[in-house]
C-alpha cells in the first residue's frame, strides 16, 4: 500500500528580538483534538503548493503577518494523527523575520508571545517536547 500522508507545515515565529515565539493556544473550538494545547502555526498544503508557499500562506491566514525569512528546520511524521486515522507528514520551519502586526486571536484560539525558555512549561503534545529544542538550536 502506498504511503500517502497529509502534507503539512508547522512554523514557529520568532519575535524581533528572538526571545519569544508566537504560539496559538487552541482554546476556541469545542471538539478540537488540540483543545487546550499550545502549537506552532501551520496546516495542510494545498494541492500542487510547494512547502515554502504553504508555510507563508498558513502564517498569513493564521497570524496576519508576512514571512520575510524562514528556515526549514526538519520534518516530522505523525502516524494516525488525522481525525480518521490518517498519517500526517510535516515540514517544520523557523520564521526569523516577518512584517506586520500579528493577530491576537483567530478562529482556532488566541495567539500569544511566549518566552523561548518557557515553551516546555506549556500544555503541549508530548512529542513536541522532543523536537522543539531542535527548532531553536544553532545546529544546521
Amino acid at each position: 500500500m502506498p504511503y500517502t500522508p497529509i502534507l503539512a507545515t508547522l512554523g514557529y515565529v520568532l519575535s524581533p528580538d528572538g526571545q519569544q515565539v508566537l504560539m496559538i493556544h487552541r482554546n476556541a473550538r469545542q471538539g478540537d483534538q488540540h483543545l487546550g494545547k499550545y502549537n506552532g502555526l501551520g496546516g495542510k498544503l494545498e494541492p500542487d503548493e510547494d512547502i515554502v508557499a504553504g508555510m507563508r500562506r498558513e502564517i498569513s491566514e493564521e497570524a496576519g503577518i508576512e514571512c520575510l525569512a524562514l528556515q526549514l528546520r526538519g520534518t516530522i511524521s505523525w502516524p494516525g494523527f488525522g481525525k480518521q486515522g490518517e498519517d500526517w507528514f510535516g515540514f517544520v520551519f523557523l520564521i526569523e523575520r516577518f512584517s506586520g502586526q500579528p493577530l491576537t486571536h483567530n478562529p482556532e484560539g488566541s495567539l500569544e508571545w511566549v518566552p523561548r525558555e518557557k515553551l516546555l512549561e506549556l500544555p503541549l503534545w508530548e512529542g513536541d517536547r522532543h523536537f522543539l529544542p531542535l527548532i531553536f538550536d544553532q545546529d544546521p
